[in-house]
């Protein structure tokens, strides 16, 4: 059987500023199917990993404007946790410490070997789980990528090489719906892909052959309008039931809502300040002393929460907030009548905040189980309230109070990830124990060191026996959600890139959560003045403005693409909250390709990104020329 594997391309950033070194490694990794971004200084490369993920950071001991330690802290400090090689000419122990305790991983001495080099990549790759398992499975379906076999079972399925490359496709992508045209570009080339009829052909041919082969489930769920995707796992393990399984089934948003919900947790308390700069604006009105920069504040947060409010559960909220952008943004003062409006509609928004938002149920709606995360840890106090609130992050936790438990349990299932304690009073071993058996048996399993011990021998040990994490007691129940949550296997390949430029945090994370589960890579900008950096360093298929900013409104962004001869045909999507004809005629006239309005609506804002990204391929692939005689 021919087999096709489909490798994920890993992404990795290079922070060093000699042209002539940083242009051959960017050769050498290309050539070995990595993608680079390349920063010159580290302020680029702080901004860099802000805005988009990377699997890797290969860091520079001497750049400017940023020193490598200096950088190393502060991206370890922002909850950056993929590994970090130090690319240094330094071979003294003072710096090799100094490198490592910043929060480096490994270091690269210069002049270095290039397989080498290559060779400590793909192991902190492996280490980090990014690089995936050579054996895919769902149920007690497995496909295994180096013998190219796949078994039902103990029945080995016979397949053809397309029916092998759409099994493996949708296996690793669990969480991703694939339109035909999307399959076609992933699974064939241009000069022997078939027409999209012929991916329904396949798929039917691969349902038949696996239920054939004895798997008794639907594996490939048909998303009507949209195309396919791979069903919940049946799972029957202890962890999730299969009755769980079918009421997660049952609500395919569910996963989504949830989501949208948690930023909404993150930034309520912002919702509030901007009410409260309202309220202030509104006591000086009435004290007949409103200055002209506490108004332009107002006005700015009057139209942040015109656009916000609604897409998080408070349409009321966002047109309350609209009339007050608009008394706000009036010219003249406002009168006696128009003080009184601007008051009442100030109170009615501090009333509609007090309410719940209409997304949100009585219980917020768990997230998909398929995280199972062991705790190995005898603070009962404290694994209460994991268990408590495990499922308000998509995780499903087992405890282990002693390492005899651990390995009692860890006997009859493999979790996706460990928080492991190193002290356990009473017995004669300690964690460290434990985590060097694990490491061994299963050196991509996920672990996540919490305990009192701080020293930096216990650092130093925890990280060469291999641990992802070393969180130190106490931290509050985000923090080690947290840190869970930052190493458990995140495999995203994208179907393109997405630049999302809006000044409000609450807008960028919400369009980040509804645009992520389609696939699509998502870099987000809060400063609009870095724009033209940002553009360059990422190379996004498609841009979302916000049109009314400071320092640099959308418009004027618009134009600036417009007028560039590589990035002219780039696809621009305006959001706003006024849809005006004039407005909308400006952003036209700017560049603009489409718009959205605020409240954003997650289906609308997902279709509307899909196709304006589909049709600027289709415009851009190559056609068949036909020459008439």
């Amino acid at each position: 059987m021919q087999i096709f594997a489909i490798m994920p391309l890993m992404k990795i950033l290079l922070v060093e500023h000699d042209i002539s070194l940083s242009t051959a490694l960017v050769e050498l990794l290309r050539a070995n199917h990595y993608s680079i971004d390349l920063a010159n200084d580290g302020e680029t490369g702080l901004d860099l990993v802000m805005s988009a993920e990377y699997d890797l950071i290969l860091l520079n001991w001497l750049i400017p404007k940023a020193d490598a330690i200096s950088l190393c802290r502060q991206l370890r400090l922002q909850g950056y946790c993929k590994p970090i090689l130090l690319l240094t000419a330094f071979n003294s122990d003072t710096n090799i410490i100094a490198g490592l305790d910043a929060g480096a991983d490994d270091y690269v001495i210069k002049p270095y070997n290039p397989e080498a080099l290559l060779a400590k990549i793909r192991s902190w790759l492996r280490r980090s789980g990014i690089v995936a398992s050579s054996t895919l499975s769902w149920g007690n379906l497995t496909l295994d990528q180096n013998s190219g076999k796949v078994t039902c079972g103990e029945q080995i399925i016979s397949l053809t090489a397309n029916e092998y490359k759409l099994l493996e496709l949708f296996l690793q992508n669990p969480n991703r719906i694939f339109s035909r045209k999307l399959i076609l570009d992933r699974l064939w080339g241009f000069d022997d892909a078939p027409v999209e009829n012929a991916v329904t052909t396949h798929i039917k041919d691969l349902r038949k052959k696996l239920k054939a082969g004895g798997l008794t489930q639907e594996i490939l769920e048909t998303v009507y309008g949209m195309g396919y995707r791979l069903n919940l796992v049946p799972d029957h393990t202890n962890y999730v039931t299969t009755s769980q399984q079918q009421d997660i089934h049952k609500k395919p948003r569910a996963k989504d809502l949830a989501s949208v919900n948690r930023v909404l947790e993150r930034f309520r308390n912002s919702f509030s300040q901007q009410v409260t700069v309202l309220e202030q604006a509104k006591t000086a009105l009435l004290a007949g002393d409103l200055q002209a920069q506490r108004k332009q504040q107002a006005l700015h947060e009057a139209h942040k929460l015109a656009g916000s409010m609604g897409t998080f559960g408070y349409p009321e909220g966002s047109k309350l907030a609209r009339e007050l952008e608009d008394l706000l943004g009036r010219e003249r003062t406002l009168n006696a009548n128009e003080i009184t409006e601007f008051s009442q509609l100030v109170t009615a928004l501090q009333h509609e905040l007090a309410k719940p938002p209409l997304t949100l149920t009585a219980q917020p709606a768990p997230l998909q189980q398929t995280h199972r995360i062991l705790v190995i840890d005898d603070d009962t106090t404290l694994t209460e309230q994991l268990l408590a609130l495990a499922g308000a992050w998509g995780m499903r936790m087992k405890i282990a109070p002693d390492l005899i438990t651990a390995r009692e349990r860890l006997a009859l299932a493999t979790p996706d990830a460990v928080l492991l304690d190193l002290s356990f009073p009473g017995s004669q071993e300690d964690g460290l124990t434990l985590l060097e058996e694990l490491v061994e048996s299963n050196p991509n399993l996920p672990i996540v060191v919490f305990t009192a011990r701080d020293s930096l021998a216990d650092r130093l040990v925890v990280s060469r026996l291999g641990a992802r994490q070393f969180l130190h007691k106490p931290s509050t129940i985000e923090q080690i959600f947290g840190a869970i949550s930052r190493v458990l296997p995140q495999t995203k390949p994208s179907v393109a890139k997405v630049l999302i430029v809006d000044d409000d945090p609450v807008i960028l994370a919400g369009l980040s959560q509804l645009l992520t589960p389609w696939g699509l890579e998502v870099i987000t900008l809060s400063q609009p003045q870095q724009f033209w950096e940002i553009l360059i360093a990422t190379s996004p298929n498609l841009v979302l403005l916000d049109l009314e900013m400071p320092i640099v409104n959308g418009l004027e962004l618009c134009q600036v693409l417009r007028q560039d001869a590589h990035w002219g045909d780039l696809p621009i999507l305006v959001v706003t909250a006024h849809t005006d004809a004039q407005s909308l005629q400006q952003a036209f006239a700017a560049g603009a390709d489409d718009f959205i309005n605020k409240p954003v609506l997650g289906p609308e804002l997902v279709t509307r990104v899909m196709s304006r990204i589909e049709r600027t391929r289709a415009r851009h692939s190559p056609k068949l020329n036909i020459v008439q005689t």
